[in-house]
C-alpha cells in the first residue's frame, strides 16, 4: 500500500507593524471574524498553559464548513501551531504554523505554513483543498496586513452595541422564532423576502430583502451558527453601503422572569460611502448614529415579535 501523500505549502506577507502586535492579533481568536474574511465565528476553550481548542466556522470556496483545532501558543518565539481535530470533508488531515518574524522595529514578515491530505488521496478532492487553502491563505494574510496597518484608523470606525428585551416565556420558544428565519417574511413587517438554507445542521446561509423606513429595499446575506437554545452568531457577507463589517449574535438567557433575549452588533463604518448615502455634510458620527439606529430598530422589532410569539404560547 502506498503512503498517503502529504501536501506542504507556504504563504507569506510583509506587514508594516511590530511583530509582537501581529502575533497578538492572530493569537486572540475573538477578532478573527473581523480580520479574516472567510471566518464566520470562533469558539475558544483554554486548556492549560498556552494550549487551547478552537472551533471555527468559515467559508471555503463559497461553501460553509466548520472544524475544531488544537493550538499551541509560543508568545516568546512568536509562533502558533495548529492541528485540526476532526477536519471537514474532503480534508483527511490539516495542520500548520503561523511564524511571525521581526524585520525591523516596525515591520514584520508573517509566514503561514499548511500541511494536509485529502480523504482517500482523491486527486479531485486534493485539487479542491489546494484551491481553498491558497485562496483562504491569501485572503487571510491580505486581511491581516490591512487590519494591522489600519488598526488605529479602524479603531475609531468600529463599535459594538446590544439591545435586550425581557420576555415572559421560554428560551426555546424565543430561540425558535429567531432560528426560523425562513418564516420572517410572514412574521416581521420589515422583511420582504427570505432565502434560508441549512445543508449542515447548525450552519445557515441567510439572504433577505429588508425594507428601510424610507421604503427602499436592501439585500443582505449572512452566515449563521446556531447553538440551541442559547445563541445564534452571524456574520454578514453582503453588506449595506455604510458598513465594511457587521458581525453579531442573538443570546437567550433564562431568568426568574422568563428569558432575557439580546441582540449584539459589531460594526465598522465604510467611510467612502458616508457622503454618498447621508449627504455632503455627514460625518463619521452621523454614520455611526444612522447605522446604530437602523440595526437597533430592526433588532428590537424582531425581539418584540419574538416576545409576542413566546408569550402568546404560539411556540407550544
Amino acid at each position: 500500500m502506498s503512503q498517503p501523500s502529504l501536501r506542504e505549502v507556504e504563504h507569506e506577507i510583509t506587514i508594516s507593524a511590530p511583530a509582537d502586535a501581529v502575533y497578538r492579533l492572530i493569537a486572540e481568536v475573538r477578532n478573527w471574524p473581523r480580520i479574516f474574511p472567510p471566518t464566520i465565528y470562533v469558539d475558544h476553550i483554554p486548556e492549560g498553559d498556552n494550549e487551547e481548542r478552537i472551533r471555527i466556522w468559515a467559508t471555503a470556496n463559497g461553501e460553509a464548513k466548520n472544524w475544531t483545532s488544537r493550538r499551541t501558543l509560543d508568545p516568546e518565539g512568536l509562533r502558533i501551531t495548529f492541528r485540526q481535530e476532526i477536519p471537514a470533508p474532503p480534508v483527511a488531515a490539516m495542520g500548520g504554523t503561523w511564524i511571525i518574524e521581526a524585520l525591523s522595529t516596525d515591520e514584520s514578515r508573517v509566514r503561514l505554513l499548511h500541511d494536509y491530505r485529502a480523504i482517500d488521496d482523491d486527486p479531485a478532492s486534493l485539487a479542491w483543498i489546494d484551491e481553498a487553502v491558497d485562496r483562504n491563505s491569501r485572503s487571510e494574510l491580505t486581511a491581516l496586513k490591512t487590519n494591522v496597518e489600519t488598526a488605529h484608523a479602524a479603531e475609531d470606525l468600529t463599535f459594538s452595541f446590544e439591545d435586550t428585551v425581557q420576555i415572559n416565556g421560554s428560551a426555546k420558544d424565543v430561540y425558535d422564532f429567531v432560528n426560523e428565519a425562513d418564516k420572517w417574511h410572514e412574521r416581521l413587517p420589515h422583511v420582504a423576502t427570505v432565502r434560508l438554507t441549512e445543508d449542515t445542521p447548525g450552519l445557515q446561509e441567510l439572504e433577505m430583502d429588508t425594507r428601510a423606513k424610507d421604503g427602499s429595499v436592501h439585500t443582505t446575506k449572512s452566515y449563521r451558527v446556531t447553538f440551541p437554545h442559547e445563541r445564534i452568531a452571524y456574520k454578514q457577507t453582503t453588506l449595506p453601503g455604510l458598513m465594511t463589517l457587521h458581525t453579531g449574535y442573538w443570546t437567550f438567557v433564562e431568568n426568574d422572569g422568563g428569558v432575557a433575549a439580546s441582540s449584539q452588533h459589531t460594526v465598522t463604518i465604510n467611510t467612502e460611502n458616508i457622503t454618498k448615502v447621508l449627504g455632503p455634510q455627514a460625518t463619521v458620527e452621523d454614520a455611526k448614529q444612522y447605522v446604530h439606529t437602523a440595526l437597533s430598530t430592526n433588532s428590537r422589532a424582531t425581539l418584540g415579535h419574538a416576545k409576542n410569539h413566546a408569550e402568546s404560547g404560539a411556540g407550544r
